[in-house]
């Protein structure tokens, strides 16, 4: 028996130093050193042996099995770094190839346009306020002299949730639950810009999810030409040094009055073409002072407070700023879309 495992340990020793790679070694490790190997087959005959033979063999065995799998662990160290260095060979970078660019992003065209309209108000004095985008029917509408049954009401399709609650189709309701947190004392100098939505056809300049952005001041003294003045600043900013502003009457329920608002065209400098459809202007928002029963409403004495309030939708600043010809375009995520305002 102890020629036998002298024979195993000579056999094994020269697969092992054979071997040439991790896999094949695993297969020498079971085959002599596993619960079916040879070396245990042996262990199990030692019953045969005699009290005096069997420590003898017993310890030749362990000592054969620690010798075959010191060589095996030494055998695997070599194999894996000669695999590591294989693969540095294989793998080695060229450092003087030049470099591959990195893709970067850039702001979406609508993102930018709201963020400068962000930064122009927050540098005038003006906090940014926000709201949720389920709102309820008060808020959405009551508080802003739209009382259930108002006929100014069909102007806005909405999407109800409950008969209570829809989702908001202005951010007009920021400022009505900013207003109460003032608790009717000023001033309030607020601007505020999220997603709204409303039911509508989706095509080139209409969509039943859009943005908006709108603005409230309120305190003592307010009056027509400081909404003028701060709307001017606005215009100038987004559209050039040389714009100019003309106001005329509308319609809204929570302001009186009210006003439409257009720019000078600043693609014909107001000789007439297709942006502003030989007008020479283009409207760009609507505005007006706060009405009375708004203030009331949220706490605000009407005869001490006044206020004007404006709003406008990012796209169509964004389209006429960009030269945007379909709303859609903001929403596909077209990739071709997107890269030409890298520089924007």
């Amino acid at each position: 028996m102890q020629e036998e495992l002298t024979k195993l340990r000579d056999e094994a020793l020269q697969k092992v130093r054979e071997a040439t790679d991790l896999k094949q070694l695993q297969n020498i490790r079971v085959q002599y050193l596993g619960k079916k190997g040879p070396i245990t087959e042996v262990l199990r005959g030692m019953g045969k042996l005699s009290k005096e033979e069997r420590p003898k063999i017993g310890a030749l065995a362990n000592e054969i099995r620690e010798v075959i799998a010191g060589e095996i662990t030494s055998k695997q160290e070599q194999l894996e770094k000669a695999e590591i260095e294989k693969k540095l060979q294989q793998e080695t970078i060229d450092v003087t190839l030049p470099g591959r660019p990195v893709r970067t992003g850039n702001h979406h065209p609508l993102q930018a346009v709201i963020e400068e309209i962000e930064d122009l108000f927050i540098g005038k004095g003006y906090t940014v306020e926000e709201g949720p985008e389920v709102e309820t029917d008060y808020y959405n509408f009551e508080a802003l002299n739209l009382p259930k049954g108002h006929p100014a009401r069909d102007m806005q399709d909405s999407f109800y949730i409950t008969d209570e609650i829809l989702l908001r189709t202005h951010t007009s309701p920021v400022q009505a639950r900013t207003l109460e947190k003032y608790k009717g004392k000023g001033p309030v100098k607020i601007i505020c810009p999220g997603k709204v939505y409303r039911r509508d056809t989706d095509d080139a300049t209409h969509s039943h999810q859009f943005t908006q952005i709108e603005g409230l001041v309120v305190d003592e003294n307010i009056r027509m030409s400081d909404l003028k003045g701060t709307l001017e600043v606005f215009a100038k900013k987004l559209f050039g040094e040389d714009r100019q502003i003309r106001l005329r009457p509308s319609f809204f329920p929570f302001t009186e009055p009210s006003v439409e608002v257009d720019v000078s065209c600043f693609k014909c400098s107001m000789k007439g073409c297709h942006v502003c459809k030989g007008t020479g202007w283009i409207e760009i928002l609507g505005a007006g002072m706060v009405h009375p029963n708004v203030l009331e409403m949220a706490g605000f004495d009407s005869k001490k407070y006044r206020g004007f309030a404006f709003g406008m939708g990012p796209e169509r600043i964004a389209m006429l700023k960009y030269g945007i010809d379909d709303i859609r375009h903001f929403y596909t995520n077209d990739v071709r879309f997107l890269k030409q305002f890298k520089q924007a």
